[in-house]
């Protein structure tokens, strides 16, 4: 009874949590607007960590609460390992790749515009020269399973003759479009099961 007492309140806090996260969803995703220049904004970020985010608000606070319930039985502390490696399993790597790709795109914005040919890509607000001559090679890397919290993880690396190689990320635009404009420039489409950034 004690456990009960002391588990109401975590997953009433879960529950506000979730509640928030799917607020922010929705309202980000009503009053958003097509922008031609792409950086990283809190709604795409929000996009892309809402899964990780709510298996942590809903898993945590259980797992928080077995710190108040005193002495564990070995059933209670196998039940705590195999939870905490689950919730861990599944929202850990997102988030690591969330900040990974964030530590690499934060500063950088792309001017998207499919329909009148224009592609440009701002580091520190300085506009990186190229055009699509320039363009060497071109890798579309995705992670191979549709299904995991990481999944929509994925980068585009624009490989210039130059050597300069100039990577765009999820965090900053759904890739599937710019990955179509560029199809005919030596585009490799590659699958990995953790899309790291790959030099």
């Amino acid at each position: 009874m004690k456990t009960v007492s002391l588990l109401r309140p975590l997953l009433e806090f879960g529950a506000v949590i979730v509640a928030l996260i799917v607020g922010l969803r929705l309202v980000t995703g009503l009053f958003g607007s097509r922008r031609k220049m792409y950086r990283v904004t809190f709604q795409r970020q929000v996009a892309l960590l809402f899964w990780p985010v709510l298996c942590l608000s809903v898993g945590l606070p259980f797992l928080v609460s077995f710190l108040f319930a005193g002495t564990l039985s070995t059933y209670e502390l196998v039940l705590l390992v195999l939870l905490s490696a689950l919730i861990l399993g599944f929202a850990a790597p997102a988030l690591l790749l969330h900040l990974h790709y964030y530590l690499h795109n934060h500063d950088t914005e792309v001017l998207f515009e499919p329909k009148q040919n224009v592609l440009e890509v701002y580091q520190d607000g300085q506009r990186l020269a190229f055009n699509r001559a320039d363009i060497r090679r071109v890798i579309y890397a995705r992670c191979s399973s549709r299904r995991l919290f990481w999944s929509n993880y994925e980068y585009v690396q624009l490989q210039l003759h130059n050597g300069q190689v100039i990577t765009i990320t999820s965090l900053l635009l759904k890739l599937a479009p710019l990955a179509e404009f560029l199809r005919n420039t030596h585009l490799e489409a590659q699958q990995f099961f953790f899309c790291t950034i790959r030099l």
